[in-house]
């Protein structure tokens, strides 16, 4: 089972945190720079923390370079990804 989250980044912010809907997209803000991908990084992290889930079992499939990015997770239907993206 795979599930698909679109999410829009903010890096270089002062906590890591998942924000809430911002029109289409999950808000998220990570600490670390846009910086050799230590963004993207943080991003699969996070995301994979709120979802109980690996790190690597969250992986960028489109806006690898762009604030507004595609996530597919390994693990987890899309019924838990559409209400972590409600909170």
């Amino acid at each position: 089972m795979t599930a698909t989250l679109r999410v829009k980044v903010v890096p270089g912010s002062s906590r890591e945190a998942i924000t809430g809907r911002l029109g289409d997209r999950l808000k998220v803000r990570v600490s670390a720079p846009p910086e050799a991908g230590a963004a993207n990084q943080a991003v699969c992290r996070l995301i994979a923390e709120a979802l109980g889930v690996r790190a690597r079992d969250v992986r960028i499939t489109s806006g690898q370079t762009r604030p507004e990015k595609t996530l597919e997770i390994d693990g987890v239907d899309q019924s838990a990804a559409d209400a972590l993206a409600d909170t």
